[in-house]
């Protein structure tokens, strides 16, 4: 019997996951059959449910369904903790195992896939939200020389940071505490790129850095990545899909026991930035 997965969510029909997977399952010689699933609001539990008991192995979570996900899971890694979110899940004899990999696939992306360094690099992470603190604690197993944390809530940026301290040198209050010039990398992990929105920062951030990274994806040069590379047309700039094929290659790995090659995804479901 083949064993099968799915992405869970709403809306849906936009999903690359299926796509993706594919291409790992090819890749890899896995035998799997993976689809994508709508998820009424208040239907993630029986969805789920039904899922399971149908025999499937394993689910990837999108929005609106990742904190359902955490409460549905019986068990949660650390990642998923800080998170308080669950972007994989996988069903065995032990019961539901709920995981977060968009941390370490945002952090692989960069490091492996655009060749840049975080280790001793000073990092400027926008936002407080879900995105910033599944990112936080793979950026700061990185060794970042210091990471400021710049939220439109300034409380709920020290909040994560004080989460944070433990692990390395983390700073954090509202957007008018972006120092000029100060940062080598500049991640944007607010929603403001979903609705074609700039976060309140001004090009002066982005002075001496070399990557400015946008976690969302499929939307061009966003109005964060056009600031970034107006005021440094020198700088590397990129969106989410590396982070998304990553994370997803993590979590395939998670399911199969295999950790597929990503750069054949990367290039399939890349829209060029301009």
């Amino acid at each position: 019997m083949t064993d099968r997965y799915a992405v869970l969510g709403n809306p849906i029909d936009h999903s690359k996951s299926p796509l993706i997977h594919g291409m790992f399952a090819k890749a890899t010689g896995q035998g799997i059959v993976y689809e994508k699933i709508l998820v009424p609001e208040g239907g993630f539990t029986q969805i789920a449910e039904t899922f399971r008991a149908a025999g499937g192995k394993g689910l990837n979570i999108t929005a609106p369904c990742k904190l359902d996900a955490f409460a549905y899971a019986d068990t949660t890694s650390p990642s998923a903790q800080m998170a308080g979110a669950v972007n994989a899940l996988r069903f065995g004899a032990g019961g539901v195992e709920g995981e977060n990999f968009d941390g370490v696939g945002l952090v692989r992306d960069i490091t492996v896939n655009l060749g840049q360094a975080i280790t001793g690099k000073r990092v400027l992470l926008l936002g407080a939200g879900g995105a910033a603190r599944g990112a936080l604690l793979p950026f700061m197993a990185q060794r970042p020389a210091s990471l400021h944390i710049a939220n439109r809530t300034p409380a709920r940026a020290e909040e994560l940071a004080r989460i944070g301290s433990a692990h390395g040198t983390i700073s954090a209050g509202g957007y008018d505490t972006i120092a000029a010039g100060a940062y080598d990398l500049v991640v944007n992990a607010t929603s403001a790129s979903l609705t074609g929105a700039l976060p309140p920062i001004s090009a002066d951030a982005f002075t001496h850095a070399t990557l400015a990274y946008e976690l969302a994806y499929g939307k061009g040069l966003t109005p964060f990545l056009r600031l970034a590379r107006q005021a440094r047309p020198a700088l590397a700039a990129a969106d989410g899909v590396g982070m998304l094929a990553e994370q997803a290659a993590e979590a395939f790995a998670w399911w199969r026991g295999v950790r597929p090659d990503t750069a054949e995804v990367i290039a399939a479901i890349t829209i060029p930035l301009n």
